[in-house]
């Protein structure tokens, strides 16, 4: 069982910088593949980034691409989202989540999942 505990979200303006963090509640995250997801308000959620259990590979989704970085310590079992250049439709409840194997891009694949950290941009 792996749990997952996010923290670093805020109230923030545009254009501003937040890093949020997984932590993982597990003897070693190594053989896990980490992903970051987001929900706005009234909206379906989204997908966001992952990371490889290595960190050797990583994608993003093309609203974030050059703004936001995921990598990860799996020394601290830790995955980080560093987002930059936030702009107001960043704004929604951030989840980590965790998956053994390779990542993917659908939230139904992921077995883990933390209890979300509140990302909001003003504007």
């Amino acid at each position: 069982q792996v749990q997952l505990v996010e923290s670093g979200g805020g109230l923030v303006q545009a254009g501003a910088s937040l890093r949020l963090s997984c932590a993982a509640s597990v003897r070693t995250f190594i053989p896990y593949a980490g992903a970051w997801f987001r929900q706005a308000p009234g909206k379906e959620r989204e997908f966001v980034a992952a990371i490889s259990y290595s960190g050797g590979t990583m994608h993003y989704a093309d609203s974030v691409k050059g703004r936001f970085t995921v990598s990860r310590d799996n020394a601290k079992n830790t995955v980080y989202l560093q987002m930059k250049r936030l702009k107001p439709e960043d704004t929604a409840i951030y989840y980590c989540a965790a998956k053994t194997y390779g990542f993917t891009i659908k939230g139904e694949d992921y077995d883990y999942w933390g209890q979300g950290t509140q990302v909001t941009v003003s504007s």
